[in-house]
């Protein structure tokens, strides 16, 4: 199971009631159903996803989030969760608003466009970087409004929305209570560090 997908299920209390947005083939559904709480269902746009998250048990029902959240009634839900899907949506502010009418809190994960193997992506290589997170080609990905932590801590900030945990995930390495102190941080790395970095993720032989 996916690393962040242990994260999010940690942040959760037991025998909570749990709508999961974007569910996708149910992984993330299929252990907290198993562990956590029986008391889950899903929303999922996708027939195939819809089909697979049948046959495993779970209850999910067909539908676009943009569209039918509303059929859910005001705090209906302990928590929502939407994994790394905010990105896709034509009015995201919009999902966003409607998680935190339906739930009483909410879990947003989102790939981190600000990550600084995508800057050196794009610093150095000029293309539209590829990772783990970002599989797709620029063509044919379905990301429409990618941002940065920066980008989404500000986005709640200017909404009086309260953040009330944050967690950075870099491969494997897992930070909790992460805090995006933008132009403060006094964590730089060198140019000596970067250089390294460089070398080891984009050219052999960048010299400076």
């Amino acid at each position: 199971m996916k690393q962040e997908f242990k994260i999010i299920s940690s942040l959760i209390e037991k025998s909570s009631k749990i709508l999961d947005v974007g569910c996708g083939n149910g992984e993330l559904m299929k252990h907290i159903l198993e562990n956590i709480s029986k008391n889950i269902r899903g929303l999922e746009i996708s027939k195939e996803n819809v089909q697979a998250c049948i046959g495993k048990g779970l209850t999910v029902i067909e539908g676009n989030a943009e569209l039918d959240l509303g059929q859910f009634p005001d705090k209906s839900f302990n928590y929502v969760i939407l994994s790394q899907t905010l990105q896709a949506f034509l009015n995201p502010e919009k999902v966003l608003n409607e998680l935190l009418r339906v739930g009483k809190k909410a879990i947003v994960t989102i790939p981190n466009f600000g990550y600084w193997k995508v800057r050196i992506d794009l610093l150095f290589k000029g293309t539209m970087p590829i990772t783990e997170n970002l599989p797709n080609e620029w063509y044919n990905t379905p990301n429409l409004h990618m941002c940065t932590i920066k980008d989404f801590v500000t986005f709640c900030d200017k909404r009086k929305l309260k953040l009330t945990n944050s967690i950075s995930l870099s491969g494997k390495k897992v930070s909790h209570n992460f805090s995006y102190n933008s132009g403060t941080n006094e964590n730089f790395l060198t140019i000596e560090e970067i250089r390294k970095l460089i070398i080891e993720h984009v050219d052999p032989n960048f010299t400076i």
